[in-house]
């Protein structure tokens, strides 16, 4: 094992992806391990290197800069897998609108002409946009459910990596049921509605758990130390586990931005040669990305559920409702001392729950943020049909976001890493607040770019409905690329904001729960969902200017308020750890002191 692994991170270094180009100064160690030279200190003449490594004092945390850890093959394992179905979800989403929406085309030549004409753009069951919309929207809400109902599985039955591949498989079966219903034969023989809906909940269950379980697995395989001091070419550091979840899951958006571009292909493939083409392509990736987690199950690292604690949490809240609403009176303590009465829970666990129920309030938080980067799949693409598009299709323009997420991605691991040299933190709570004025400033120049649209001809505030655009066939004469800056912010909110929600749900959630805290964050991603449906009739011209002026305000609200309650949270981020990894050392405490089923197999 140690021979792959280091093999594959040497050609990883070779090609720029171990460390995405972040880290120039990067060596590796006389171990193998990746060490990060760029922000180290020399060591104390006092220090004798023959004891380290060794765990580090709270002193040595506050004074040396810390670096990222050895990343196991395992994780990369994970990652690059993992890429595999994110290409597969971009990939089916991406046509679906048009799909739906649009009727078969009479020929294939129709399907190239004017693309403001419903009738040349690709189409197979015409349920037209309204009920295509609907659909495309309960299916995501769908999605968006299922993952808490794989959580609790994972946390309580089967673990995380079978439910994982018992959610791939569910996902398989939905896209092979697409490819064929979306076939020539299939549409012939009126199987494309009724395989269209199997297939979406097929689709929705296998997407839902990898939602829930995919991210918490990918920690998994990070080691579960603490930090330590250790030398690095002379210089003693800290090792630090929270870079180092930093630093992976940073990775992994990474890999899902490239991922996402998958619907360039599809999209083409989908115009000139057909849907089941297009799709076959998505469930190809997928199938690859199933056998990579089937072949390289031995090397992952795998944390058996070790019972049901969610009976216990649930008595454990209804305890703490009971008296006073503090789950300090619910502790065993407490309630032994005060009432005379034994509880099956610890007062470690009731702490368990309190850190985990902050890392649920932190994420709630994100509401408004899921609701504003909603607006690349549904509202730009709008946005972007009212322009003149330079022969880019409008569906296509989305695919910036992925193409600047590639972009700021190492750009800002960059940023953690000169911070981290100077020993100067930017913790969680200060990363989303940023990722909020980010989303702010996107949603404020979305406005700008609404109002160049309503001020240029020839329809000015009624693009396509009026008689200068020849028949719905002429845009407003403001060019496409316009909206792009649009992109390039919220793509920096992005990064910011979905990898910081990643580590904190994972690092802050109880051992035994980090699914069902995981799949709480697709809960209000869901949420946001439904909030967008509410203000979809009032999306619409002439409002939309107003309508991104209201999100700017919102979201730039939002991070006053989050700032003003949360920021504090940042001063004891150690302290609300709850981290374990393949040696099983975590810094919060067990319902009953029982050890953590951890295994390679």
């Amino acid at each position: 094992m140690g021979t792959s692994r280091l093999g594959f991170e040497n050609w990883a270094i070779e090609v720029g992806i171990v460390d995405l180009g972040l880290q120039a100064q990067d060596i590796h160690d006389g171990a193998g391990r990746l060490a990060d030279t760029s922000t180290i200190e020399p060591v104390s003449p006092s220090t004798s290197s023959a004891d380290l490594p060794r765990p580090a004092t709270d002193a040595e945390i506050s004074a040396l800069p810390h670096v990222v850890d050895h990343i196991p093959f395992a994780a990369w394992a994970v990652i690059f897998a993992g890429a595999f179905e994110r290409f597969t979800y971009f990939g089916l989403i991406a046509p679906w609108q048009n799909y739906m929406q649009n009727p078969r085309p009479a020929s294939p030549a129709s399907q190239t002409q004017n693309p403001h004409d419903d009738a040349a753009l690709p189409g197979a069951l015409g349920l037209g946009q309204a009920t295509a919309t609907n659909i495309s929207n309960a299916f995501f809400l769908c999605s968006f459910l299922t993952p808490m109902l794989f959580a609790v599985v994972s946390d309580t039955r089967l673990g995380r990596y079978k439910t994982l591949m018992l959610g791939l498989a569910c996902y398989l079966t939905g896209c092979v049921v697409l490819v064929g219903t979306s076939s020539e034969g299939g549409l012939d023989r009126g199987a494309g509605v009724p395989g269209l809906g199997v297939s979406m909940v097929f689709v929705a269950l296998g997407a839902g758990c990898v939602k829930a379980v995919y991210v918490p697995f990918l920690g998994d395989q990070l080691n579960g130390e603490r930090e330590r001091v250790e030398v690095r070419k002379g210089r003693e550091v800290v090792v630090s586990r929270e870079r180092t979840l930093q630093f992976v899951y940073n990775a992994y958006y990474w890999f899902t931005n490239i991922a996402s571009l998958s619907a360039v292909p599809v999209t083409y493939m989908e115009r000139e040669f057909g849907f089941w083409q297009a799709y076959l392509l998505t469930t190809v990736a997928l199938a690859v990305g199933i056998a990579l987690f089937a072949a390289l199950s031995p090397k992952f690292v795998r944390i058996e559920p070790q019972g049901n604690v969610l009976p216990d949490a649930i008595k454990t809240l209804t305890c703490a409702a009971k008296n006073g609403f503090k789950l300090d009176n619910a502790k065993a303590s407490y309630q032994e001392a005060r009432h005379g009465r034994m509880v099956p829970w610890s007062d470690g666990f009731v702490e368990e729950i309190k850190k985990g129920l902050v890392a649920c309030r932190v994420i709630f938080s994100l509401l408004v943020f899921y609701l504003v980067i909603s607006q690349i799949y549904n509202n730009f693409v709008s946005q972007a049909g009212s322009m003149q598009l330079s022969g880019i299709p409008n569906d296509l323009a989305q695919a910036f976001s992925g193409v600047a997420c590639i972009i700021f991605g190492p750009l800002l691991q960059g940023l953690y890493s000169l911070l981290a040299k100077h020993r100067i933190r930017f913790g969680p709570m200060a990363r989303l607040t940023t990722a909020f004025v980010f989303c702010g400033l996107s949603m404020a120049y979305a406005a700008i770019v609404q109002h160049l649209i309503y001020s240029a001809g020839p329809c000015y505030d009624r693009p396509f409905q009026c008689a200068g655009s020849a028949g719905g066939k002429e845009p407003n004469r403001v060019s496409i690329w316009v909206q792009i800056p649009v992109y390039f912010l919220l793509a920096i909110g992005e990064i910011l904001g979905f990898v910081t929600a990643f580590e904190y749900a994972y690092s802050k959630a109880p051992k035994e729960m980090k699914a069902v805290v995981m799949a709480f964050s697709q809960l209000t991603a869901g949420l946001a969902s439904v909030l967008g449906m509410a203000i979809s009739p009032a999306a619409k011209d002439p409002n939309m200017v107003i309508m991104y002026g209201v999100l700017a305000g919102c979201m730039g609200a939002t991070a006053g308020l989050f700032w003003w309650t949360f920021g504090e949270l940042d001063l004891r981020d150690r302290e609300l750890n709850q981290l374990v990894g393949v040696d099983g050392g975590e810094n919060g405490i067990d319902r009953d002191g029982r050890d953590e089923g951890i295994s390679r197999s």
